[in-house]
């Protein structure tokens, strides 16, 4: 093997043990054993197992991102279909590269300065944030909730998203079913939202200073 191929071997055995075991339940010997090198390759082009989880979460981070981003930037597109095309970039990704989502969504590592699942959430709300606030301005709603919003739909899609893939052997929905249950419950609540919405219960709750009596 070239030095290249080498590194993209380790890659790519890494990545399955990571998937499978986590960041503290692999080794480096278990790493080295499954690419039949010795430990002081892994070494050599990564520095150890914290540079080499580095490279393969910056790789899941940077493909995921840009699936999405490339869906919701899509020009002249209605706000349902943004919402439509975001939800399935995540299922797609989710569907395709199980161990790259299991990576993502489950370790949070100090080690990726790219970021993991919930900076990739982040990235996507604040993309989303910007439509939402032009669609509250023209409804007649505050602007400034908008980032609330985006992350409540980016939240709601990828823990729906989450759920699909760890329940494929107890839920017989499809990918696409999927989406449009999403779909269904954000696009809907989203036109009936209420611009000065309040708490049903709040005249049940004790007043402050009945509490403290």
């Amino acid at each position: 093997m070239t030095r290249q191929q080498r590194r993209e071997q380790l890659v790519g055995v890494a990545r399955e043990l990571f998937a499978e075991r986590g960041l503290d339940g692999t080794s480096v010997e278990e790493i080295a054993a499954h690419a039949e090198v010795s430990k002081p390759v892994v070494y050599e082009h990564f520095g150890g197992k914290e540079g080499l989880y580095a490279v393969v979460v910056d790789r899941e981070v940077r493909r995921l991102h840009d699936a999405i981003y490339q869906a919701i930037s899509r020009p002249h597109t209605d706000p349902r279909s943004l919402i439509e095309l975001g939800t399935l970039a995540l299922l797609d990704y989710i569907e395709e590269e199980p161990d790259g989502f299991r990576i993502i969504s489950r370790d949070s590592s100090p080690y990726a300065p790219g970021g993991t699942f919930q900076t990739i959430l982040s990235s996507v709300a604040s993309r989303v944030e910007g439509l939402l606030a032009s669609q509250f301005e023209r409804r007649g709603f505050d602007p400034g909730t908008a980032p609330l919003y985006s992350q409540m739909l980016v939240g709601l899609v990828a823990l729906a998203g989450q759920w699909w893939v760890e329940s494929h052997n107890q839920t017989t929905l499809t990918k696409p079913q999927v989406a449009a249950h999403l779909v269904n419950l954000a696009w809907n609540g989203m036109r009936n939202l209420q611009p000065q919405p309040i708490l049903r219960v709040s005249d049940a709750l004790p007043a402050p200073d009945a509490e403290q009596d």
